[in-house]
């Protein structure tokens, strides 16, 4: 199959607007932001960058373009929207049709039924969504080009069913697993830690068993910051913010390379973090205290995938300049061979 052409999309300025989001840095920034406040005003233009190397827009660009794919390969990609609904109205078709992904992970999506999206439904014939009791809460869907073997919304084990829903999806193909997760968040001054190591005990579990039938490919909103370069102000954050902490971060520390002691479990491969090893780039910004333009983010946002896929990958990037239909930016990958 020869390369598919660059694909572009064209969109207006859309204005930025306030938004909320469970994402750890919600509470922290505040304080960051007032300590900062006399900094110089950021700097608007079309190429203006924060410190750490990326775009400090706080709209989507008016043209979207992407380089070609690899030949033969898969591109996937992540994006928690923050509100599917708001993401609409500010430009997340213009992305969607730049990147073409042949799936595409949703997390965050906060519909309380199934969209009836003549569009997406044409682009992605095979799409499948976890919705929340709690209506505007949560919510995770995968939007497919090609048809699963199986769908599954459950965590086996996992004592509390209705707090998995909107949080995962598993599809199964004739390869691989790809599982699309909104894990939840520890909540603020910590209070939902208790249950967030209890979903991680059980995910942990789960990803490992499917890992011994097939690779998997683990994706969506993470909600958490694996290590000190994964956030601003690590130190400050450390073990008071939610996403960082040790107990969630040794938790995907063992997912990555298990312990010693569990000599029969397999090893995951966090992909971007392996091909940008150094950089602090990341996936979220809060709409306030102007995250954006101060470079204060978190990588929350990832592909994990069993370790013996990880050399059929091609790339993987964050769309940093994504940003303004939703406080996250989204994350591609293309993987080659067949799913």
């Amino acid at each position: 199959m020869p390369p598919k052409r660059a694909s572009s999309s064209k969109r207006k300025a859309v204005s930025d607007s306030e938004g909320e989001d469970d994402a750890p840095d919600a509470s922290s920034t505040k304080a960051t932001a007032k300590k900062r406040a006399k900094v110089s005003p950021p700097d608007t233009s079309s190429n203006a960058v924060s410190s750490g190397g990326q775009p400090t827009n706080k709209v989507l660009p008016v043209n979207i373009s992407f380089s070609e794919r690899h030949p033969e390969a898969l591109r996937l990609a992540t994006w928690n929207v923050c509100g599917l609904a708001a993401s609409q109205k500010k430009g997340f078709s213009f992305y969607v049709e730049a990147e073409d992904p042949d799936i595409l992970v949703l997390t965050e999506t906060k519909v309380n039924n199934e969209p009836v999206d003549l569009a997406l439904k044409k682009r992605f014939p095979h799409c499948y969504w976890s919705i929340a009791d709690k209506k505007g809460y949560s919510g995770t869907a995968i939007l497919s080009k090609h048809q699963p073997l199986s769908i599954d919304r459950t965590l086996p084990g996992h004592p509390d069913p209705a707090s998995v829903k909107g949080r995962i999806i598993t599809l199964e193909f004739a390869n691989t697993y790809i599982v699309g997760t909104y894990v939840p968040n520890a909540g603020s001054e910590l209070k939902t830690l208790k249950e967030k190591n209890e979903w991680n005990v059980h995910f942990t579990k789960y990803i490992r068993d499917l890992d011994k039938r097939k690779p998997v490919i683990w994706t969506g909103d993470l909600n958490v910051a694996p290590t000190e370069i994964d956030l601003s102000n690590a130190k400050k954050n450390w073990n008071k913010t939610p996403g960082y902490t040790e107990a969630e971060t040794t938790a995907f520390k063992n997912i990555l390379n298990p312990p010693e002691v569990e000599t029969d479990a397999p090893k995951f491969v966090d992909v971007w973090r392996q091909l940008h090893p150094d950089d602090k780039h990341y996936t979220y910004f809060s709409y306030r205290f102007n995250c954006r333009q101060k470079g204060i983010g978190w990588r929350l946002d990832m592909f994990v995938l069993s370790e013996r896929l990880v050399e059929r990958v091609k790339m993987c990037e964050i769309r940093s300049e994504i940003y303004g239909a939703s406080d996250h930016c989204p994350l591609t990958m293309e993987i080659g061979g067949p799913l």
